[in-house]
């Protein structure tokens, strides 16, 4: 099997990763906070943050090396206009995606404070979950367009 085919083939488990982990836990997220019951929560989150260290962040590691050697290994210029926008929306999503990090792991631990206590999720959490929920949007939107010009690869300019 040559270099390009493994290269992509490892690329594009990168991208299927961001897409389906970034898909579960906001749908596990959003499953878990309708129920308001902190103890489900706490441990629907403390999944999702393992989910994320584990599956997300080697994914957002190996989507950028394996991009560049495909770019190197075809010949293709960074500055292209489709990868040029992948490369600034796969920042977008970055920059959107590590506060739903720390979002996550704080939101866990007030669930799992409130749920220790037999209390309700308090005010901090319904907040921090806006502002996930808020974040996620622009974040996925970025790594799906990123998807979408991946396969496509229009010419956009020059």
């Amino acid at each position: 099997m040559s270099q390009y085919l493994v290269l992509k083939a490892l690329h594009v488990l990168g991208a299927a990763i961001l897409l389906g982990t970034g898909t579960g836990i906001a749908f596990f997220m959003l499953m878990a906070h309708r129920t308001r019951d902190a103890a489900f929560v706490a441990r629907t989150a403390a999944t999702v943050v393992v989910a994320d260290a584990l599956f997300t962040a080697t994914a957002v590691i190996a989507q950028p090396v394996t991009g560049y050697l495909l770019v190197r290994e075809t010949g293709r210029s960074l500055t292209e206009g489709w990868i040029a926008l992948s490369l600034g929306l796969y920042l977008v999503a970055g920059l959107f995606w590590l506060p739903v990090v720390w979002i996550q792991a704080r939101m866990r631990d007030l669930a799992a404070e409130a749920a220790r206590g037999r209390g309700p999720l308090p005010a901090t959490y319904h907040r921090l979950f806006r502002l996930w929920f808020t974040c996620g949007v622009p974040g996925f939107g970025s790594v799906l367009a990123t998807g979408w010009l991946m396969i496509a690869k229009p010419s956009l300019w020059g």
